[in-house]
């Protein structure tokens, strides 16, 4: 037996201990991949055991050596976490594990006792939907509440009441043997009611605490997940984007060559088959410079064509530095689409289109100017605030850059009525944040067209 003012303290200092362990496990990325991994293989399970086991069984150590610690010691309720979430083996060899030090101090029922536990645990687990498993409050009085309530409406079996029982059971049991063989098992007996109940309620709230921090990281992994697909779906539409008008022109286009030169019309043909091919595949958000100015070619191919070359020029400034670079796939199609049809179709004459690109110490530079009418006064023109009327592109553009880069990417636009409109993209060039390693090199296809 021990004082009732040492259990009363173990008791608060235990939540403590928990709260501490788990949160210190939680902040680990590491820890974090395995626990919620659905599925792990061998190497995986040894790992999320280590992270686990190893500091909670230099807690027993420390209990067993350190007169009146006592707090250190959550051998059996981590057992039980082992049980629910990583299932029986995994639970039996961390009950194993965690009772060895105990064992070692003469406590020989500390094994059997942890195996047991772990088998118990695993079968509820088993028994459960994980989503069950997640929501156990360690709360206890609210967890009788609800379930009080819930059966006054609608009597029915509760799983999360279930554990908690089997805690305090298990509590029980371990305080029963600890009375018939003193010295063989730990526990914290006493003969005052009240403070028994409260060592039962904090088995259950140290199974609990860990739970509920792990669920908490859980949620904002399932959420982060969530704007992830989100983003690549957004992505995905705006990639996928094609003016029907050029599409309706370039057939119209065909349409009228096939006649008299059905050889041109078979080669736009083939360029628009590779547009729509592109624009249809499943790709990543990234390719190489060189490889977005090929795309580019069989798009302006096309257009020099509907206009005629003595109308539509097109230049190319293009630092070869920067052509093995990662960017945005198709980005510049809906920039060089938005110049001609508001720069250049509107004037009588056409004009020119110039892309350029360079580096800019860890930033590419790429722009699209063209000389056509520009936009018109009273519209705003900067930093991509664009009106209706200046382009479904550049908003496309914008938007893109955005949700890739945040504020590490700027989209200026920059018009002079009458003379022509020049946008400017600066994006980093070789890496993005994982989050978790530091810098990843961008995913980049190799090929887009076949």
């Amino acid at each position: 037996m021990y004082p009732l003012n040492l259990i009363l303290i173990t008791l608060l200092v235990k939540l403590g201990v928990a709260a501490a362990v788990s949160s210190a496990l939680a902040r680990a990325r590491t820890f974090q991949r395995l626990l919620f991994t659905e599925k792990r293989k061998a190497g995986e399970t040894l790992g999320l055991l280590a992270f686990i086991c190893i500091p909670l069984t230099l807690g027993v150590w420390v209990r067993v050596t350190v007169p009146n610690f006592l707090a250190a010691d959550i051998s059996f309720e981590t057992t039980i976490l082992l049980g629910i979430l990583m299932g029986p083996l995994s639970a039996l060899a961390g009950g194993a594990l965690l009772s060895l030090p105990a064992m070692l101090h003469h406590e020989y029922f500390s094994l059997p006792f942890n195996l047991a536990v772990a088998f118990i645990a695993s079968s509820y687990g088993r028994f459960v939907e994980e989503e069950e498993v997640w929501s156990f409050s360690p709360f206890v009085d609210l967890s009788i509440y609800r379930w009080i309530r819930r059966n006054l409406r609608e009597p029915r079996f509760d799983r999360q009441v279930l554990l908690l029982v089997l805690i305090v059971g298990l509590e029980i049991c371990r305080d029963w043997l600890n009375r018939m063989y003193p010295h063989r098992l730990f526990a914290l007996s006493t003969t005052n009611w009240w403070v028994r109940v409260a060592v039962w309620a904090c088995a259950a709230m140290v199974v609990g605490i860990p739970l509920k921090i792990w669920n908490t990281i859980r949620i904002e992994q399932k959420l982060e997940e969530q704007k992830r697909l989100l983003l690549e779906a957004r992505l995905d539409a705006l990639q996928r984007q094609i003016n029907p008008h050029f599409l309706f022109n370039t057939l119209n286009s065909i349409a009228s060559l096939v006649r008299f030169r059905p050889e041109q019309a078979r080669e736009l043909i083939v360029k628009l088959a590779n547009i729509l091919r592109a624009l249809l595949k499943d790709h990543d958000s990234y390719v190489q410079l060189r490889e977005e100015l090929n795309f580019t070619d069989d798009y302006l191919s096309i257009e020099v064509v509907r206009f005629g070359a003595d109308k539509l020029k097109v230049v190319k400034e293009i630092d070869p530095a920067t052509l093995e670079l990662p960017v945005p796939s198709m980005i510049l199609q809906p920039l060089i689409e938005n110049s001609i049809k508001h720069g250049l179709e509107p004037r009588i004459s056409g004009g020119t289109i110039t892309i350029r690109s360079r580096l800019d110490g860890d930033k590419l530079m790429i722009e699209i100017e063209d000389d056509g009418v520009g936009i018109a006064p009273g519209r705003s023109h900067s930093s991509g605030v664009l009106h209706q009327g200046t382009g479904i592109g550049m908003n496309n553009v914008r938007e893109r850059l955005d949700v890739l880069f945040g504020d590490a990417a700027i989209f200026d636009v920059t018009s002079r009525p009458g003379r022509g409109t020049r946008i400017t993209m600066e994006m980093p060039t070789a890496t993005y944040d994982d989050g978790e390693t530091g810098s990843t090199p961008l995913p980049v296809r190799s090929n887009t067209r076949s």
